[in-house]
């Protein structure tokens, strides 16, 4: 049995939680297939911003975090957190397109905070505005590799 106070179920109303959506699954299939197109499209789009900014910004070549190797597995886990979490969306959610949007946008400005803490040390604003620019590339192609590759399938049957 669940007990639940009027703030807690007025916060999950708004987050359109309802823990019985009428649609199934995505596929497992299709959820590593979106996992595997959101890394690799995470780690192109990181290579692009990395060269566009480095060419706009000569000064940031060279900084430590536009090494492949650095941003690549701080990209690969960020897109697996990423992916972990739609087909729990899916799971609790009638809405997870749209929960999973608002969450893509308040996870991303939760991981400025982490580019706070560089500026407050003094790390160069071009090279920290680069690297933003960065988490922003990378949540727009985990939100849409999961929504679009893996979405839900149609209404569930009838037990």
């Amino acid at each position: 049995m669940r007990v639940e106070t009027p703030l807690i179920e007025r916060t999950m109303a708004i987050a359109r939680v309802d823990w019985t959506p009428s649609h199934r699954q995505p596929s497992v299939v299709r959820l590593a297939l979106a996992t595997l197109t959101a890394i690799i499209g995470s780690l192109v789009a990181d290579a692009i911003i990395v060269a566009i900014g480095t060419h706009i910004f000569p000064g940031t070549a060279g900084w430590d975090h536009f090494r492949f190797g650095d941003y690549a597995k701080l990209t690969i886990i960020g897109v697996l957190i990423g992916a972990a979490g739609w087909p729990v969306l899916t799971h609790i959610s009638s809405a997870p397109r749209w929960l999973y949007g608002r969450l893509t946008v308040l996870i991303s400005l939760a991981l400025f905070l982490p580019d706070a803490w560089l500026l407050l040390h003094h790390q160069p604003l071009k090279d920290v505005a680069v690297l933003m620019a960065m988490h922003v590339a990378v949540a727009a192609v985990i939100y849409c590799s999961m929504v679009l590759i893996a979405p839900v399938r149609g209404v569930r049957a009838p037990r």
